[in-house]
């Protein structure tokens, strides 16, 4: 008889919110808060249960703890436990004094029975691209020692491989060769996911799963040369299943009727 598997590991992860210490704050024109309550409230309807809830970065865009403390409020809603790591325009400081427990924020890791989950910081204060410390490489080498009889996801913000989308592609992880030497030692990693990137994206390295997901606001147009908002799909979420095997079931959600006209006089964000 075929061996029943076990019930997986249901993990949310939310990324992009952009909060304002004003909930009228807007990004490209889109009020950030509006769309970010969108998504939970899409989250709900969907999941009946939730193990993690992953932030991956970029929760406020002014790094300011009046938005990490109503990003905070906005996730207790849900029964699960959530995990922070920081983006390009995040400060580590508010975000400890919002949360409280730095365990709670990377570099740290979630343990489950046959899972692990590294949450790692590549973000600079006070630049965009990404880069990691030496002591942030060597916390992901040692935990990844450590963790020999897991299976493993590693998260982070900036996209550690070319997203060939040329502007963004100036903001990848600057020294993710370094990065990968480390992956590369190890045959337990299943999966590495970012944000960042405001779109979604899959596919595999090396039988590593490699995935972005939509940012919970605006959404960047893919294989863009320029800088452009792609109009045509909404802000969302993703899931995965984490299963005992190793095997890994992962969808992007997204919301619907969010409609909101693009501010081009911006250049960036």
């Amino acid at each position: 008889m075929k061996k029943q598997q076990n019930k997986p590991l249901r993990v949310v992860q939310v990324s992009d919110s952009h909060l304002f210490s004003s909930t009228e704050g807007r990004l490209l024109g889109l009020n950030t808060e509006n769309s970010l309550q969108l998504v939970l409230a899409k989250i709900k309807q969907e999941q009946t249960h939730i193990d993690a809830i992953l932030a991956t970065g970029d929760i406020a865009q002014d790094a300011s703890e009046v938005a990490y403390t109503r990003f905070q409020q906005h996730l207790a809603q849900f029964n699960a436990p959530n995990y922070w790591l920081q983006g390009n325009h995040d400060i580590t400081q508010p975000i400890l004094n919002t949360l409280g427990d730095k365990s709670h924020l990377s570099p740290c890791i979630i343990k489950f029975a046959k899972w692990q989950i590294i949450m790692l910081n590549s973000s600079v204060e006070c630049e965009v691209p990404g880069k990691f410390k030496p002591e942030e490489l060597a916390f992901l080498k040692t935990a990844l020692e450590q963790s020999k009889n897991y299976h493993v996801m590693v998260c982070l913000h900036h996209h550690p491989v070319p997203m060939e989308c040329k502007w963004l592609d100036t903001q990848v992880v600057r020294n993710a060769a370094d990065f990968w030497q480390v992956i590369d030692q190890f045959s337990h990693i299943k999966a590495i996911v970012w944000g960042h990137v405001h779109q979604a994206s899959d596919r595999v390295r090396n039988n590593v799963r490699l995935l972005s997901v939509p940012s919970t606001c605006v959404q960047f147009k893919p294989l863009s040369d320029d800088f452009a908002v792609d109009e045509d799909v909404a802000p969302g979420y993703r899931w995965f299943d984490l299963y005992d095997n190793g095997d890994i079931e992962t969808q992007v959600s997204r919301v619907e009727g969010v409609k909101f006209v693009v501010d081009w006089t911006v250049k960036g964000y």
